[in-house]
């Protein structure tokens, strides 16, 4: 069983939710640029992106939704929203932006659900999955909605892998007695570095490659 956070790591877990939100907020609102929506579509994308790991994560573990408990949350997503709506066209680049930004969202996201787990004393299987899922999902489900190429599943760059790792590598460090904030600001580092080199370096791993069947092998 992994140790539960001390207390000054929980109280981290605030400033990692509004972070999160923010900076994944700004992304749906930028994916919503690329497809030219209006500004109540820029909202609610930006608003999907920015709680819909977390949300996600909550219902998993039985917990009332953080945004229901704290609105505040998705007025910041809303603000975000109506910033890039009417800054997006200044970006030289709105999907390098896009990427970039997405890097950071999900180096806050993920040690926040790895932050959740391991203050509800979960074990370190639970606190991987609650990891990747806070901070994959809000993404996926804005690529989805907006008929893009999700950023997670794109052919051999390093997203679900990094959100693992830093996971991972809370858990690790927990495991040998770190403290919380420790292991939090572990799984923020390596979440980062790998992401940023992926997207920096083309840092990749090896995909699946299909092979011709061997000569005289039944056909399926």
């Amino acid at each position: 069983m992994t140790p539960g956070l001390a207390l000054p790591a929980e109280a981290l877990l605030p400033a990692l939710d509004y972070a999160s939100v923010a900076i994944f907020a700004l992304t749906g609102a930028l994916v919503a640029s690329r497809s030219q929506l209006d500004i109540v579509g820029f909202i609610f994308v930006a608003c999907l992106t920015a709680v819909g790991g977390g949300t996600l994560r909550d219902v998993m573990l039985d917990r009332p939704p953080l945004w229901t408990s704290d609105p505040v949350l998705l007025l910041v997503a809303a603000v975000a929203a109506v910033l890039v709506f009417f800054g997006a066209h200044r970006l030289e680049s709105r999907y390098r932006a896009l990427e970039w930004l997405d890097a950071f969202a999900l180096a806050v996201a993920v040690p926040a659900g790895v932050g959740v787990a391991l203050a509800e004393g979960l074990g370190w299987p639970v606190v991987l999955v609650m990891g990747m899922v806070t901070g994959c999902m809000g993404g996926l489900m804005r690529d989805v909605v907006c008929n893009e190429v999700p950023l997670v599943l794109k052919q051999g760059e390093l997203y679900v892998t990094c959100a693992f790792c830093g996971a991972g590598v809370a858990v690790l460090l927990g495991g040998v007695g770190a403290e919380g904030w420790q292991a939090l600001l572990g799984c923020a580092l390596v979440t980062l570095i790998l992401r940023a080199g992926s997207l920096r370096f083309g840092w990749r791993l090896p995909v699946y490659k299909a092979r011709p069947p061997r000569p005289g092998s039944p056909k399926r």
